[in-house]
């Protein structure tokens, strides 16, 4: 499913799903602005992201891209150690959106602007098992909710996939976690006079150890998908 330039740079779909669901896309430039605020967190490969109400992923691409930049400045020697990286700057974001349409949409934006992007800096394809490991971390960590509610579409908790790539030899671990826990007994700092509070600031102190709902063996990273 593709995604013109156009249609990327339009906020409104139509008048109806803006009364229905009060959708309205964020522009590109808007979202470079904002994303630039966290510029640093946005240029690391393992720096998690999670966008609540993802759209057809006008956020979830643009930090693609500068994921994607990232692996090449540091691994576009290594193909080998490009891969690796490149499906660890994948796993590493997260959407929820309401609209079945617009997941898909996301979903396919985000693994064309990966294979494009792996084209352009290797000037080769990825091979076979990356695409498909790349199609399952998306569809994994892409899912179509409720944030509000925190339920998925057929009623089932929302439960993102913890994915932490051991060393350089391409294994991982995978954890699920149900949204609602992730965000229980979260704390927040108390802000001092002329201060605003920080979100997930570091008090210094323990505060909650989140319980994963499922654990799976270390994995090779291509073989992810064959643990489901």
């Amino acid at each position: 499913m593709t995604v013109t330039d156009d249609q990327q740079e339009r906020q409104v779909v139509s008048k109806q799903r803006v009364a229905d669901h009060g959708e309205v896309y964020t522009a590109k430039r808007e979202v470079n602005a904002m994303l630039d605020l966290v510029k640093e967190e946005t240029e690391r490969i393992d720096s998690r992201f999670l966008e609540p109400a993802c759209g057809t992923g006008n956020f979830l691409v643009e930090i693609l891209n500068r994921k994607m930049e990232a692996v090449r400045k540091q691994f576009s020697k290594n193909r080998h150690e490009y891969d690796l990286a490149s499906a660890q700057a994948v796993s590493s974001m997260y959407g929820v959106e309401l609209l079945p349409d617009n997941v898909e949409i996301c979903r396919s934006r985000l693994l064309e602007q990966y294979l494009d992007t792996y084209r352009k800096h290797l000037s080769a394809d990825a091979s076979p098992a990356l695409e498909r490991c790349i199609r399952f971390l998306l569809r994994k960590n892409i899912l179509c909710g409720d944030a509000l509610t925190m339920l998925q579409a057929d009623g089932n908790p929302i439960t993102f996939c913890e994915w932490t790539f051991i060393g350089t030899g391409g294994k991982v671990k995978r954890r699920d976690f149900e949204l609602a826990e992730l965000l229980r007994n979260v704390e927040y700092d108390k802000p001092k006079a002329g201060e605003e509070g920080l979100l997930f600031a570091d008090t210094g102190e323990p505060t909650f150890v989140h319980l994963p709902k499922r654990e799976y063996p270390l994995t090779d990273y291509l073989k992810l998908p064959d643990y489901e």
